[in-house]
C-alpha cells in the first residue's frame, strides 16, 4: 500500500539509498574507478538537501520563468547554487570531464524519480508540481556546476598559455640578442663566434622541445593518441643510458639504478626515453636536493614495471589525481613552480599519454615516509591500434 509522501519528502527521508547510487555511478567514471566514497560522494549530500529545500520553499511566476530560461539565480537559495559551484571544481580536480559531472546530475535524477515510484506513493494532487520543481532545482544546479567547471578551466588556460609565452621568450631573447651581436663583427672576436653559435643552438633545440611538447599535447587533447612506432627494445639499456645522463648533468645529487627481470620488448624506444625522461627530470626538479633519485625496473611475465621516485615533501593528497593534467594542476596551485629549462610543465602529462599509447599505465604515490614514486606498467606486445596519429590535423 502506498504512503502519503510528496516528492521533497522523498528525498530527505531516503538521503542514503540516494547517496549509494551516486556513488555507484560515480565509480563507473575513469576518475572515480581509485576513489573512496567519500571522495565519491563529494558536495551530493548537500545538492540533495539543497534541493530539497528549494522545492519546499515558495516561488512566483517570474522565478519559474527565469530557471526555465537558466537564469535561476534569484529563485534559488545560495545553498543550491554553492554547492553545485563547489562540487564541479572538486570534480575538476579529481579529473572528471565536464560531460562526466552531467552524466553525474543525469543519474541523479534518474535514481531520484525511480526510488520515488518504487516507494509506490499515494497518488496526490501535487505530484506534477513537485517533479516540475525538482526538475528546475536539478537543472539549476547544473547549469552552475556547468558555469563554474567551465570558468576554471578557462582560467587554468589562461594561466598555462601566460606561462607558455614566458617561458618561449627567454630563449627568443637569447637567440635575438646573439644574432644582433653576431651582426656587429666588431663587438664579437674571432674566438667567440663558435660560442655565440652554441648558444644559438641551445636555446633554438629548448624552443624545439617546449614546441614538441606543445603539438604532442594538443594532439592527445584532440583524440588521439600519441603517434608511436613498435619495435624490440631493452628498456633496461635505455634506462641505464638515461640514468647515465642525468647523473653527469647533475653531479650534486645522488642517483640509483636498478634493474630485475627480463626487459626486454616491443615498444617504441624514442617515446619512451622521452616519458622516462619526464619522469626524471620531475623527480630532479620537485624532489629535495638531500635524497637520493630513483630509477628501477622490474620485469614481470606480462609486461615491466619502471618506477621514478625521490625524496621530500609529499604531493598532498588533493593532488594526486591532478598531477599528470597540467591546466587542472596549474589551476588549483597557490602559486604557478618554476619549470626546468626547456620544460613548459607537460612532462607528466605526456610520460602519461605514452604510457597510454603502448597499452600501459602510469600510477603516482606519495607520502612522507616513503617520498614520491611514479611507475609506469608497460605490456609487453605493443596493443595494435593504440597511439594512431591524426590525419590531416598535426605534423607527425
Amino acid at each position: 500500500m502506498g504512503r502519503a509522501m510528496r516528492l521533497p519528502d522523498f528525498i530527505l527521508a531516503n538521503i542514503e539509498p540516494i547517496l549509494v547510487e551516486w556513488e555507484a555511478f560515480a565509480r563507473t567514471i575513469t576518475p572515480g574507478m581509485t576513489m573512496d566514497a567519500l571522495a565519491l560522494r563529494d558536495h551530493a549530500e548537500d545538492i540533495l538537501l539543497a534541493t530539497a529545500l528549494d522545492m519546499a520553499s515558495s516561488q512566483t511566476a517570474a522565478q519559474q520563468s527565469d530557471k526555465a530560461k537558466g537564469k535561476g539565480g534569484r529563485g534559488c537559495g545560495p545553498a543550491l547554487n554553492g554547492a553545485s559551484e563547489a562540487h564541479a571544481a572538486g570534480r575538476l580536480g579529481s579529473g572528471f570531464g565536464l560531460m562526466e559531472v552531467i552524466s553525474e546530475y543525469r543519474a541523479l535524477r534518474a535514481s531520484v524519480l525511480r526510488l520515488w515510484r518504487a516507494s509506490s506513493p499515494d497518488a496526490d494532487e501535487r505530484d506534477v508540481g513537485d517533479v516540475t520543481r525538482f526538475n528546475e532545482s536539478i537543472d539549476q544546479s547544473l547549469s552552475k556546476a556547468a558555469g563554474s567547471y567551465s570558468r576554471r578551466v578557462d582560467e587554468s588556460r589562461d594561466m598555462f598559455l601566460a606561462i607558455l609565452s614566458h617561458d618561449l621568450r627567454n630563449p627568443l631573447n637569447s637567440i635575438a640578442m646573439t644574432a644582433h651581436m653576431l651582426r656587429r663583427p666588431e663587438s664579437v672576436d674571432a674566438g667567440a663566434v663558435g660560442g655565440c653559435a652554441a648558444q644559438i643552438s641551445t636555446n633554438a633545440a629548448v624552443m624545439g622541445r617546449m614546441i614538441g611538447d606543445l603539438l604532442d599535447y594538443t594532439r592527445t587533447r584532440l583524440g588521439a593518441g600519441m603517434p608511436v612506432v613498435p619495435a624490440p627494445t631493452d628498456l633496461a639499456a635505455l634506462c641505464r643510458e638515461l640514468f647515465e645522463e642525468f647523473r653527469s648533468a647533475h653531479p650534486d645529487r645522488e642517483f640509483r639504478f636498478d634493474a630485475d627481470g627480463d626487459a626486454n620488448g616491443r615498444w617504441d624506444a624514442d617515446r619512451l626515453r622521452q616519458a622516462v625522461s619526464n619522469l626524471l627530470g620531475n623527480a630532479v626538479q620537485h624532489g629535495a636536493a638531500s635524497a637520493p633519485v630513483g630509477l628501477s625496473l622490474k620485469g614481470e611475465t606480462a609486461g615491466v614495471l619502471v618506477t621514478v621516485y625521490n625524496g621530500g615533501p609529499p604531493i598532498p593528497p588533493g593532488e594526486l589525481p591532478m598531477v599528470f593534467d597540467p591546466l587542472v594542476r596549474g589551476s588549483a596551485a597557490e602559486r604557478p613552480r618554476a619549470n626546468r629549462r626547456g620544460s613548459i610543465g607537460l612532462g607528466l602529462y605526456i610520460a602519461r599519454e605514452i604510457a597510454r599509447s603502448h597499452g600501459g599505465t602510469i600510477a603516482v604515490t606519495s607520502s612522507e615516509a616513503a617520498g614520491t614514486a611514479f611507475t609506469m606498467a608497460l605490456p609487453r606486445q605493443f596493443p595494435a591500434g593504440a597511439g594512431q596519429p591524426i590525419r590531416g590535423t598535426l605534423p607527425a
